[in-house]
């Protein structure tokens, strides 16, 4: 079955910057997909070279198998886009706006204000068809962004931070409608509102300085590893050092963090484990064998949060660490300078 957005090895480039570095995934049929990465990671890039506003530099863009590129009309045919500055012209009122972008997006004459109700309807615009758009809030007005993105009954959604800006009230009713239309469109949306992709979004692509993190569901993605605290003191008087080798040797640790020491003698740490190891057993032994005093541990799960963060900062360590870090999986960093990415 052919993938509703397909993008594979899409490289984009602004003279010397790259800001999008060879990404590739695939959105099918139904799915609400969150594209989260901190600023200039390249998610706008990218979401304005799938809906035709960038050309690639190079790699393959397409929207239900047609070319973006090749055939660029065509495929935009399929795409509702609701930028992440909504550009409305606020001295026009919602029906006289609509009506305009209807007749832009070619909706034959005799069907326009059928789809203008249509989206007036879903996107909750009843009272205030009539008022100019400069006179509505800031939540009302990417409710009509949304509705000329759906005046031509798209196949796909791209939403580029539609919350952005918005009181908690608004996000909640603009989340609200986003979850609705999921039910029938494919939508990709980013976002930098963590708990919003958790509460609208099927699956999660993350990217950072223009490349790949991550890709799956959001629950998957916040508990790909389980989090140890522990504090522990040495009956040998060994080192921070040599405690945090015998640590980072444990099986199923992924990642490995030495604080300063605590309090006379004791040294604390913060392990993550590769997936869903549970590395308490493991550090009871190692104590015991090696003559450590354990003070207190505790676990926890990995939040989305922790994920993002993990994969999007650079691989700089804890400045205030007596110990270095020990992080195979840390990414690269997210300071691209490319405009608008």
């Amino acid at each position: 079955m052919t993938a509703m957005i397909h993008i594979e090895n899409l490289r984009k480039s602004y003279g010397a910057t790259q800001a999008v570095r060879g990404i590739s995934f695939d959105v099918g049929k139904g799915q609400v997909v969150g594209f989260l990465g901190p600023n200039g990671a390249g998610k706008s890039t990218t979401m304005k070279v799938l809906t035709g506003f960038l050309e690639p530099t190079s790699g393959t863009v397409q929207i239900k198998g047609i070319d973006v590129v090749e055939n660029p009309v065509e495929a935009k045919k399929h795409v509702g886009y609701l930028p992440e500055n909504n550009p409305l012209y606020e001295d026009m009122m919602v029906e006289d706006y609509l009506a305009y972008s209807a007749h832009m997006r070619g909706v034959p004459k005799d069907r326009v204000q059928k789809a203008i109700a249509s989206a007036v309807e879903r996107c909750g615009l009843g009272d205030k068809r009539g008022k100019d758009i400069g006179e509505l809030s800031k939540g009302y007005r990417q409710r009509v962004g949304l509705a000329q993105a759906i005046l031509h009954d798209p196949d796909i959604l791209v939403l580029d931070e539609p919350t952005t800006g918005l009181d908690p009230n608004q996000v909640i009713e603009i989340r609200n409608l986003i979850k609705a239309l999921g039910t029938e469109k494919t939508i990709l949306m980013s976002t930098h509102i963590l708990p919003e992709v958790q509460h609208t979004c099927s699956r999660a692509i993350i990217i950072a300085d223009g490349q790949l993190k991550a890709d799956g569901p959001p629950a998957s993605l916040a508990s790909e590893g389980n989090v140890l605290d522990v504090t522990l003191r040495s009956r040998d008087n060994g080192s921070a050092d040599a405690v945090a080798r015998l640590l980072r040797a444990l099986p199923g640790v992924s990642d490995l963090h030495t604080a300063q020491t605590v309090e006379q003698g004791a040294m604390a740490f913060t392990l993550t484990s590769k997936g869903d190891a549970d590395l308490r057993e493991a550090l009871f032994d190692t104590a015991v064998q090696h003559k450590l005093v354990l003070l207190s541990l505790q676990r926890h799960t990995v939040s989305l949060e922790e994920t993002f963060r993990k994969l999007t900062l650079a691989d700089s360590g804890p400045s205030s660490s007596s110990s270095s870090s020990s992080s195979s999986s840390s990414s690269g960093s997210s300071s691209s300078s490319a405009p608008s990415a």
